[in-house]
């Protein structure tokens, strides 16, 4: 039996992916902020899912994870999907806490739990998913902070499977567009109906289509490797350029 550690796993694509690999015969380790939500996910998986209270602010207790004993501690597949956004509003206008907590649960907690398990992916020729998203590549006003985290996970997916050439490690940035979870709630300051609003009459991506996805990634022959799958719905494309007019 396999086992996936989730980073993230309270809610969105972590939660459908627990969901997900646990009916597909895995082990899964969840971790999130909200240790109620996590409780309640076990009470649903059973035995296979073992719910961690993380935050990924918590360098120690993100480092502890690499020192999880038998079954648990043989983790074949690290699943980065924790992360934060603040509201999109212009960089001046964002508070310097709420930056400071994105860059640190989105860049340096995903680089801390990374570093830590790396000795034992590369023991078990594991895999690395990564949680970026197309706001790497897609400028946006008012994404200046998120995105620019999310362009440093897509570049570090990168160099870091350069750093593990030859170990058998397989390295994916997964950069999705627009999907229907609790983080835009979380982002909008817990306003669903800006929430909502922003997915009305469309038909944007759902948790279970990222579930999808990291099962068809973790299921390939051991000697393929994705580097980046970029994936929207549908209902979205591309934006145009933002012109400013002189009066």
């Amino acid at each position: 039996m396999k086992t996936i550690l989730i980073t993230g796993a309270t809610a969105g694509f972590g939660e459908a992916a627990a969901r997900k690999f646990v009916a597909g015969g895995w082990r899964a380790i969840g971790t999130g902020r909200r240790g109620d939500r996590l409780r309640q996910l076990q009470q649903e998986l059973g035995d296979a899912f073992l719910p961690l209270e993380i935050d990924m602010l918590d360098r120690a207790a993100v480092e502890s994870l690499a020192r999880l004993d038998a079954p648990w501690g043989d983790i074949d597949l690290l699943l980065n999907n924790a992360g934060l956004a603040p509201p999109t509003d212009p960089l001046p206008d964002t508070h310097w806490d709420r930056i400071e907590r994105v860059i640190d649960t989105n860049v340096t907690g995903l680089v801390a739990l990374t570093r830590a398990l790396l000795p034992k992916l590369i023991q078990r020729k594991g895999q690395i998913i990564n949680l970026s998203s197309v706001a790497a590549t897609y400028p946006y006003k008012g994404g200046a902070v998120y995105a620019g985290t999310k362009a440093f996970v897509h570049q570090f997916s990168l160099d870091l499977r350069s750093d593990l050439a030859g170990t058998g490690v397989r390295v994916t940035s997964v950069e999705p567009g627009m999907a229907e979870t609790e983080f835009t709630i979380v982002r909008t300051g817990g306003d669903k109906e800006a929430s909502d609003k922003l997915y009305a009459d469309m038909n944007p991506m759902t948790s279970e289509d990222l579930a999808e996805l990291f099962w068809w990634l973790a299921n390939l022959p051991p000697h393929l490797n994705v580097n980046i799958v970029e994936l929207m719905p549908v209902s979205q494309s591309f934006a145009g350029f933002t012109i400013t007019r002189e009066a």
